[in-house]
């Protein structure tokens, strides 16, 4: 005989496998999620699945740029969306940035203003004379220019000048410590009796249009436990087929790298080239590189946690021979991150059917935008 109870207590099944709402991911866009469902609902039992002991794509892996969008990369956009949704993610990053800010706080994020800029090589240059277009595109929005020339700044940098042409500083951006920022924000929503189960796979999701949604899990030691929601919250980016396999997303891994503190760095702030495909900037003293996915698109499509050496030697040689020309440095850690992308880089935020909602898909811009998904996500239940 199969028994249903799936080695679970009576004690277990009775206080620990029903839920108002429960959250797959536990990175900005389901922490976001949690956060605003508590404040419409503070009567509700609400929990967040998490398949790893860390949140597993990219909101404790990324580079923590709080980041709009490079010339480069804006320009780049237009070739393939229109003005006004080009302006309109553009935005979406701001007013995401903004509301993480409002969550948590700027001490809490790590959040400071050294400047933002992108290095521009010699086929780069038309970027520079765009820049007054740029502005003016976003102006109805910013109320302010987006983009300075600063190619001055070059020289003090100690970037190599026979590569890198010219530079534009993002006059709006800035830099955060994703991991302090990730720890204040699973604190905060302990402290709001948000419940988050670490070591949770869920294998599959099952709804009942009438009751709500019965997710199957299995947890470390491999025990398989049924949980049932009012409503489910699919937040889990890159990794959201696994469960939804129609929806238009495909990972997108990133390489990183971070060296041993430098003696003397003469930079401070984050920095981007490539239309964003490279980003780079100083962390305690130490230059923190990742990027050149552009390489090896098809060998990064993929949700593996692994590194491609091709791409870390890329990596290596850029930073020595454009970044630290003339200094040396020694690599302390390598790690991989997983973000998600799709035919647009609008991210996907929908009403998926009566009982669950999906918001996933980032476009890499995860830490600016997680944190209005989230918000949007818990306020279509009233929709």
């Amino acid at each position: 005989m199969l028994y249903l109870a799936l080695m679970l207590s009576f004690w277990e099944k009775k206080y620990f496998t029903s839920f108002d709402a429960l959250i797959i991911g536990s990175g900005v866009v389901g922490l976001s999620t949690a956060y605003y469902l508590r404040k419409k609902h503070p009567d509700w039992r609400i929990a967040i699945l998490e398949r790893g002991m860390l949140p597993s794509g990219a909101s404790t892996k990324n580079a923590g740029f709080a980041c709009m969008g490079s010339p480069t990369e804006l320009l780049d956009d237009l070739q393939h969306h229109s003005e006004q949704e080009v302006v309109a993610l553009f935005m979406l990053r701001k007013k995401g940035l903004e509301r993480l800010q409002s969550i948590l706080g700027k001490e809490a994020m790590g959040y400071q203003t050294n400047g933002s800029y992108e290095l521009l090589h010699e086929n780069d240059l038309y970027a520079s004379e765009r820049l007054d277009y740029l502005n003016a595109l976003l102006h109805h929005e910013l109320g302010v220019p987006a983009f300075a020339l600063r190619t001055e700044k070059l020289n003090a940098f100690g970037f190599n000048t026979n590569k890198v042409k010219a530079l534009v500083e993002n006059l709006l951006e800035g830099e955060i410590d994703t991991g302090k920022m990730m720890k204040n924000y699973l604190s905060l929503l302990r402290s709001l009796h948000v419940e988050c189960f670490t070591g949770t796979h869920v294998s599959s999701i099952q709804e009942d249009v009438t009751k709500g949604v019965e997710v199957l899990c299995k947890d470390t030691l491999g025990q398989a436990i049924q949980l049932t929601a009012k409503y489910l919250f699919v937040c889990n980016n890159a990794f959201a087929t696994s469960l939804l396999p129609n929806y238009d997303v495909v990972p997108g891994r990133g390489q990183v790298l971070i060296t041993e503190p430098i003696e003397a760095l003469k930079f401070k702030g984050i920095f981007h080239f490539n239309q964003g495909y490279y980003y780079f900037r100083e962390y305690e003293g130490r230059v923190l590189f990742g990027g050149g996915r552009n390489l090896d698109k098809q060998t990064e499509n993929t949700t593996a946690f692994e590194f491609n050496d091709a791409i870390q030697k890329d990596l290596e040689e850029k930073l020595q021979s454009l970044i630290l020309p003339e200094t040396p440095f020694k690599v302390a850690h390598r790690w991989t991150g997983i973000m998600a992308f799709g035919s647009t880089k609008k991210p996907i935020v929908k009403k998926h059917s009566e009982h669950i909602y999906v918001g996933v898909r980032m476009g890499g811009m995860g830490v600016a935008i997680g944190s209005e998904i989230g918000f949007r996500l818990a306020n279509m239940l009233d929709e």
